[in-house]
């Protein structure tokens, strides 16, 4: 089975969240725990990122899929440019625009976005009314990286705030994209 590694955004996903019950559910899955959930910072984020990618591919041995919400879309971007390590595949949900008025500085300090294509294939989630970022942003994201683009109506941030505890739909994504990557 290809493994799965978790990347959670600003504050960690709680019990609720769609990746912590996912996480329960899928044999050997791993999250990446950052150094601080709150006052993120690129660097170490990213050093997370690459800690849990080595080991997991080290322990396995093979290269895992990762699971990224929010402000873990952007982190995964960040390493993707720094980090040439193989990964299957990357399921990435509801990035914010960290440009966009509003936005908090704690998340504003980890940008800028990455722009560049990711070295492996990505399925790029977005709602159409996520507060966090507007549609055409997030489709004008998905072509920077060249991801698969999956516009999911009327969803909010695809958190639990906007009732996505279990997120059924989302998980059927996910085996997609694992079943594209095998």
């Amino acid at each position: 089975m290809r493994p799965r590694i978790f990347v959670p955004g600003w504050g960690g996903s709680g019990p609720d969240h769609w990746q912590t019950r996912w996480q329960a559910q899928l044999r050997g899955a791993r999250r990446v725990e950052m150094p601080d959930w709150f006052s993120p910072e690129r660097g170490p984020w990213i050093a997370a990122i690459e800690r849990t990618v080595a080991a997991t591919t080290r322990d396995v041995g093979q290269p895992p899929v990762l699971i990224a919400h929010s402000l873990g879309c952007i982190a995964v971007a960040a390493w993707a440019e720094v980090c040439p390590r193989l990964v299957a595949g990357a399921l990435l949900v509801a990035p914010p625009d960290l440009d966009a008025p509003g936005t908090t500085a704690e998340l504003r300090s980890f940008g800028p976005i990455p722009q560049r294509r990711l070295p492996f294939p990505s399925k790029l989630i977005v709602s159409d009314n996520d507060p966090y970022i507007s549609a055409a942003r997030a489709a004008r994201l998905a072509a920077a990286w060249g991801s698969d683009l999956d516009v999911v109506p009327g969803a909010g941030h695809l958190n639990v705030a906007s009732g996505h505890g279990d997120w059924p739909e989302g998980l059927l994504m996910l085996r997609q994209l694992v079943a594209s990557a095998a």
